[in-house]
């Protein structure tokens, strides 16, 4: 039984499922997910939001790391509390989840026969790990050449760290994300930053998929799949995108401007009376429309301020002028003027702002999906617009081994009796 359920809700989860039939654009794929925390998960997840039978592949008893990485944690509509993190929830979003002991004999024989059935497989451990239970890219691709084994790691199959365990963190350290993040040294709260979310990670899942999708494409010209060897510091250094080009062509190493832009004044975050909002203003008209709409417009004829050339110029002497100016009014008292003379400008929402904002509703970008306790779980919705092969939302992530027997039915026939024997030995 899953630890922290009863057992009328183990029954629930030995059910074969009820779930509407898949579609999508890749409803024809299997995937395997052997991968945890959040690289690996992230890419599965858009392959189960396209259609794919994306299978996680989990150790039992315990599970992906991320399940106990709240609070907060699922809440019953009883009220009583689920062990299942909302981070766990956020990232695994239509899978099915099997258990196996991959340590054991037994357990590598079975995930060599579901690898043997997979369009794809997703892993993120350490580089050379998966070869002792001889899950490695060579031995699955004897049993499978059509196999496309996607290994995600922190540096790399290659190279002097290879060997090193890879975390966003450090990764956005070394990748010279965070080196351009943040304020300036000299200014209060300066200093190197880090995203508010796991950029390398998520960077990471997304080129991953893509690489996947192409070597899917390349699969069906030549009938054999290959072996991808995605990493988070060849993403993080890959999507620093003009940033790098800068320093290769240049030569000039960058450094931090917080918010504000190097050639552009005002351009960056100010204070609202309740909160920030942002400014983009690029040309002298918008400039002037901002100072007329702030009941200031004399500012706009001073001669230190009338070119953006000259604002940059004194922009230590303007955006302190303009900072006491925009404390005057809430974000929604700029924000509306501002939007209809067409002045760039956006409030910086909470995320309580972001979800009741009309376009992001409108965009349809919370969904509830349906838990397998029987109630619905909001999710943020996938980003994927498509008019013929819409994303489905078949199901909210998967209880601990929710769909063991299900799976090694349906991939590999297996009957109950098999499957049962194979769990009263632990093997899942």
């Amino acid at each position: 039984m899953v630890s922290g359920f009863s057992k009328s809700q183990e029954g629930r989860m030995s059910e074969p499922s009820s779930l509407k039939p898949r579609v999508g654009a890749l409803a024809h794929l299997r995937v395997l997910d052997l991968s945890r925390v959040l690289a690996g998960p992230w890419s599965g997840q858009i392959f189960a939001d396209l259609g794919a039978d994306v299978v996680k592949v989990e150790r039992p008893g315990v599970g992906d790391d991320t399940r106990a990485w709240g609070p907060p944690f699922l809440k019953h509509p009883d009220g009583s509390e689920i062990p299942e993190a909302a981070y766990y929830l956020s990232t695994n979003r239509g899978k099915r989840s099997i258990t196996v002991d991959f340590t054991r004999a037994e357990g590598q024989a079975l995930v060599r026969r579901l690898a043997a059935e997979a369009d794809v497989l997703l892993e993120n451990y350490k580089a050379g790990s998966l070869k002792k239970f001889g899950l490695d890219y060579e031995t699955l691709q004897a049993l499978n050449p059509r196999l496309v084994y996607c290994s995600i790691t922190g540096y790399g199959q290659t190279g002097p760290y290879a060997d090193h365990a890879g975390y966003d963190l450090i990764v956005e350290a070394m990748g010279g994300f965070m080196s351009i993040t943040g304020e300036r040294d000299d200014k209060p709260g300066g200093g190197p930053q880090k995203a508010g979310v796991a950029v390398a990670d998520l960077m990471t899942g997304m080129y991953s998929t893509v690489a996947v999708l192409a070597a899917l494409l390349s699969r069906a010209l030549t009938g054999k799949g290959q072996h991808l060897d995605m990493c988070l510091l060849d993403c993080q250094v890959a999507w620093l995108a003009n940033q790098s080009a800068n320093y290769l062509i240049g030569g000039m190493i960058p450094d931090r401007v917080g918010n504000a832009h190097a050639n552009i004044v005002p351009y960056g975050a100010y204070p609202a009376s309740d909160g920030y909002i942002v400014l983009g203003i690029g040309n002298e008209g918008q400039f002037r429309k901002f100072l007329e709409i702030a009941g200031r417009p004399e500012i706009a004829d001073d001669p230190r301020f009338l070119t953006n050339r000259d604002r940059v110029a004194h922009r230590a002497i303007l955006e302190p002028m303009l900072e006491a100016i925009t404390r005057g009014r809430t974000m929604d008292e700029w924000i509306a003027p501002l939007d209809a003379a067409g002045v760039p400008a956006g409030p910086i929402n909470t995320l309580d702002r972001v979800f009741a904002d009309p376009q992001v509703k409108a965009r349809e970008m919370v969904v509830n999906v349906m838990h397998s306790l029987g109630f619905p779980v909001p999710s943020v919705a996938s980003p994927i617009k498509m008019s013929g092969t819409p994303v489905q939302y078949r199901n909210a992530a998967p209880l601990l081994g929710e769909h063991t027997e299900e799976v090694l039915a349906e991939w590999l026939g297996m009957a109950e009796s098999e499957v049962e024997v194979l769990r009263r030995a632990a093997v899942v």
